[in-house]
């Protein structure tokens, strides 16, 4: 009897026990952002806990209503879970499953604990429910800023390199071609500008969106940057894939971008193509190559495909060594003038000099402009080389005009870049007081290309030029646009017959009658006209013949030194 009472008193003790347990565990799950499951293996009931009522609205009493969790979830991946929620052992999941809730679809981690009582029986188990729906979207979006580009939803550069790596290593050892494809809207920076930044950015996700379209198992589409995207295409073809899709894009470009406000936008586009294993055996490499021939494409007049090869590398390469030299020699002030003059074709007495600007590198080679102003144009390096030329020839000029009393005119030529800065016209008046030099006895020389600029400051700017007394000529006239509303709208002073004109005015019937015309025209106009490359009598006496003012060439004179020239200068005492 006493055993008895004894074993009842210790049930009684273990019931109170496991109430006061279950009231704490109760306390503490109401407490928390969690959800849970309490299951007494005593009472063999399971008991919902904590955020159990705001997660899910149904109740679940035993281990068969958990079935209720895992509607519309795929059977692998409640395997898992399951075997957590009813094995009698503790763990927490390394996966997270998404279950449905009255509110839809959220992510929950499941974490389970078992408690056992001396014997090792199990007593009781806790079932945590965790919603880390704002985690997993926060992951998720971290995962999409590390693999997609925000803008265009195209893969971003280091994501696309990622999987061109993985093209490359599959055409490795299926012996097939990868082809990558850098695309660049022509002109974008004219778009953003003159429509503004929200109808540049709907244009550069608009074609984005378009080239997507070509996205398969074999071809990814990148957004690299600003306007420039990159196509890679696992190619067992080979290059038919690139035809065919830059036929589309050919298409596509045809009509216009329609953006949100009804306005429209036409574009053309630059494509650079870099094929492997041809050009080039790594990601970075292909792209690098594409993005050469692209540039390529720029130069050409854009609107057009390159393909890379071997010639345009080492190009390229040679490009980039005399970039680094041209800025190298800016740095040292590694330049020196050399003037070509110019005279009256009646009487070949000295009209003036032109000031030509010369390179010698440091192995003592000069180096002709034709080589270096395109590139100092292209790099900026124009912009000091024509300051130095303004400054130094004019220098010059003073101080032959102070040895020798002899008036003529210093022609000095300007670069588009070099006229379009705001301060070019005070700093070459500046530069002409600071050497007390007579406007009138300095001449720029301009090409066509700055007249099509903006036609309000290019016209002010020369306005301001002929008000104070510097001549204004036109050079290369007949090699460009030509268009004859320059002499009639600009203060021009001197039109300069191009060189390509003078070569064949002998021989080609067309050639010379387009001379006379433009001698004839400009003269009635009350414009000067010169001729460039003048290197014969034969020449030299059709262009007397036909009322040209001015010559320039090899028959009466070279580009000289300045102190050749003072020889010229001495003679005419």
């Amino acid at each position: 009897m006493n055993e008895l009472h004894y074993q009842l008193d210790l049930l009684k003790a273990m019931n109170q026990k496991l109430t006061a347990k279950d009231k704490m565990y109760k306390m503490i799950c109401d407490a928390s952002n969690s959800a849970y499951l309490y299951y007494s293996f005593a009472k063999n009931e399971i008991v919902t806990m904590g955020c159990w009522r705001n997660f899910f609205d149904f109740e679940i009493r035993e281990a068969k209503d958990m079935a209720c969790l895992f509607e519309e979830v795929e059977e692998s991946e409640i395997l898992p879970l399951r075997d957590a929620l009813f094995l009698e052992k503790s763990g927490e999941l390394s996966s997270y499953i998404e279950c449905k809730n009255k509110d839809g679809k959220h992510w929950y981690s499941f974490r389970v604990k078992v408690e056992y009582d001396e014997l090792g029986t199990p007593t009781d188990k806790l079932i945590e429910i965790t919603d880390i729906t704002k985690l997993k979207n926060q992951q998720n979006e971290l995962m999409y800023m590390a693999h997609f580009d925000y803008m265009t939803g195209l893969y971003n550069r280091n994501y696309f390199i990622t999987l061109l790596g993985a093209f490359l290593s599959k055409a490795e050892n299926n012996g097939c071609s990868v082809s990558v494809m850098v695309i660049d809207i022509d002109d974008f920076k004219k778009i953003n500008d003159g429509m503004g930044m929200v109808a540049g950015d709907e244009l550069i996700q608009s074609f984005g969106l378009f080239l997507k379209e070509f996205s398969d198992d074999n071809v990814i589409v990148c957004h690299l940057n600003n306007d420039v995207y990159c196509i890679a295409a696992y190619d067992p073809s080979g290059v038919r894939s690139v035809e065919h899709m830059h036929k589309a894009i050919q298409g596509r470009t045809k009509s216009p971008f329609v953006l949100m406000d009804g306005g429209q936008v036409n574009i053309t586009v630059s494509i650079g193509v870099a094929l492997y294993p041809e050009a080039a055996d790594s990601a970075l490499e292909l792209i690098n190559c594409a993005e050469i021939v692209m540039f390529r494409c720029k130069d050409k007049g854009k609107n057009c495909i390159q393909y890379f090869d071997a010639p345009i590398l080492n190009e390229f390469l040679n490009n980039i060594e005399m970039d680094n030299k041209l800025k190298e020699a800016v740095f040292n002030n590694n330049f020196l003038l050399h003037y070509q003059p110019q005279f009256f074709t009646g009487d070949k007495r000295l009209r003036g000099v032109e000031a030509l600007v010369r390179w010698k590198d440091d192995a003592g080679h000069m180096i002709s402009p034709n080589a270096f102003i395109p590139l100092a144009e292209k790099n900026g390096c124009i912009v000091p080389i024509g300051s130095w030329v303004v400054e130094q020839s004019i220098k010059q000029y003073a101080k032959w005009r102070k040895c020798y009393g002899i008036p003529f005119v210093m022609s000095i030529n300007i670069s588009a870049v070099q006229y379009n800065r705001d301060d070019f016209v005070n700093k070459l008046l500046e530069t002409l007081e600071k050497y007390n030099v007579n406007p009138n006895e300095i001449e720029i020389e301009i090409t066509e290309s700055i007249l099509i600029e903006d036609f309000e400051k290019v016209f002010d700017k020369l306005k301001l030029l002929r008000q104070a007394g510097v001549r204004i000529s036109l050079d290369d006239f007949g090699t460009g646009y030509s268009s004859l509303s320059y002499l009639k709208k600009f203060p021009i002073d001197t039109l300069k017959i191009d060189k390509s004109f003078i070569d064949t005015v002998l021989t080609d019937g067309a050639t010379r009658i387009i001379t006379e015309s433009i001698i004839n025209m400009v003269k009635a106009l009350g414009v000067e006209s010169i001729a460039e490359g003048v290197e014969n009598e034969a020449q030299y006496n059709y262009l007397h013949a036909v009322g040209c003012d001015m010559i320039q060439g090899y028959l009466l004179g070279k580009p000289q030194t300045s102190e050749e020239i003072e020889d010229i200068l001495r003679r005419i005492l």
